[in-house]
């Protein structure tokens, strides 16, 4: 079976990316094959800007600091598969100055803290692989981690193995907001995860056939809302698909993190079509008996496919069609309307 890394281009050399400004009203920079991603990103000189990304595979990491806000980060021909962010760390990498490994966050290839953040057109991804790295049992390897308000993802592939998709908060008492529309999002275990609140509109989430002899495989969410927060993780008229056999994946398990015991996940999955890849039967699971997913706040509605077949109604709480008023896309988002591209 073909590898990530086989299916992502060798990386691009990295150097100090031009800029091009033009206009008093349109401020753009270019980044080309051979330019650095990251180089743009800290020529930005105030909020507003735009950086289009050519066609090319970029290996590197890039981090988009809180005052880069209201940023635009886009690939130039519309099509996500013809510009690639690509790094390889995991949590367990040791760091180059030999001050411990890169943990979870830290792993991710593109990182983001600034609010109002567009990313569109793009691939962002970890090819980092357990099987080259028998010696690391940090095996977390993050494509994209997330914080700030109002972040917006449009046609965005994020691939990766284990939390490809860090949707988190700059604090635990932020309700930052995220919107992902048209994205396809692929790993195998808690490959989205977080206490975001974190909107996934016509997603597609694909789950990886994986070398190992048990199941679950892995599960597709992991969110680890704040007790406070009315509102977790939302994926309305999403696709789930599988490379995997039938039944070898779970929806979801709650992650309540040792450092922030209080969380209480929440998660919606609605209108959304489940393939064959999830265990109807028991689509959730614990991550630690101290924590059932019984206890959490997740629900379903009106979901199709034969991993959305209710045959144990207690293993699939689904919403009433009073409770679904409040689980859309606009009561989680409130104030702010994110513009979905014709």
């Amino acid at each position: 079976m073909p590898t990530r890394r086989g299916l992502l281009a060798a990386g691009a050399a990295l150097a100090m990316g031009s800029a091009t400004a033009f206009g008093r009203d349109r401020r753009v920079l270019h980044v080309r094959p051979g330019h650095s991603v990251q180089a743009a990103v800290d020529a930005v000189p105030g909020p507003g800007w735009t950086i289009v990304v050519h066609p090319g595979t970029y290996r590197e990491v890039v981090d988009v600091p809180a005052d880069k806000t209201q940023l635009t980060l886009r690939g130039a021909t519309g099509d996500p598969r013809a510009a690639v962010i690509v790094y390889d760390n995991a949590n367990g990498t040791q760091r180059p100055d030999g001050s411990g490994t890169y943990g979870t966050a830290g792993s991710a290839t593109f990182t983001s803290a600034a609010p109002g953040l567009v990313v569109r057109d793009l691939t962002l991804a970890n090819d980092w692989l357990r099987a080259d790295h028998p010696e690391i049992t940090g095996t977390q390897a993050v494509a994209a981690y997330l914080t700030g308000d109002r972040t917006h993802f449009e046609h965005v592939r994020l691939l990766a193995h284990q939390d490809t998709l860090f949707a988190d908060t700059t604090e635990l008492g932020s309700f930052d907001r995220q919107f992902f529309h048209r994205c396809h999002i692929e790993g195998d275990v808690d490959f989205v995860f977080g206490r975001a609140t974190a909107v996934f509109e016509h997603c597609h989430f694909r789950t990886l056939q994986r070398d190992v002899a048990f199941t679950p495989k892995g599960m597709v969410f992991a969110p680890s809302t704040a007790r406070a927060n009315p509102h977790g993780f939302l994926a309305v008229r999403c696709r789930f698909s599988s490379g995997a056999e039938d039944g070898a994946y779970k929806l979801a398990r709650p992650w309540v993190p040792t450092y922030e015991t209080t969380a209480w996940p929440s998660l919606v999955v609605r209108d959304s079509l489940i393939g064959p890849g999830i265990d109807p039967v028991a689509p959730y699971t614990n991550m630690r008996d101290a924590y059932p997913w019984q206890s959490m706040r997740f629900r379903e509605y009106r979901n199709s496919g034969p991993g959305a077949v209710i045959t144990v109604p207690g293993n699939r709480p689904q919403l009433t069609d009073a409770e679904a008023a409040s689980h859309t896309p606009a009561t989680y988002l409130g104030d702010w309307k994110p513009v979905r591209p014709l």
